[in-house]
């Protein structure tokens, strides 16, 4: 039997403004002081509102 896995992206489960306010704050919390984690979160906040980071690597 195979087992198929998906790629986790936080982005999808970010639905409304509840949400994000409440990931935002865990993420907050649990890697405030990591400017890559940080930078991260918001990447997937932006992605969940639909909007581009210039400048930004592309995901692949």
């Amino acid at each position: 039997m195979t087992i198929k896995l998906k790629k986790w992206d936080s982005a999808e489960h970010l639905k409304t403004e509840e949400d994000i306010a409440r990931y935002w704050e865990a993420c907050l919390e649990e890697g405030g002081d990591d400017p890559a984690f940080i930078t991260a979160a918001l990447g997937n906040i932006a992605r969940a509102l639909g909007l581009e980071l210039r400048g930004a690597p592309a995901r692949s």
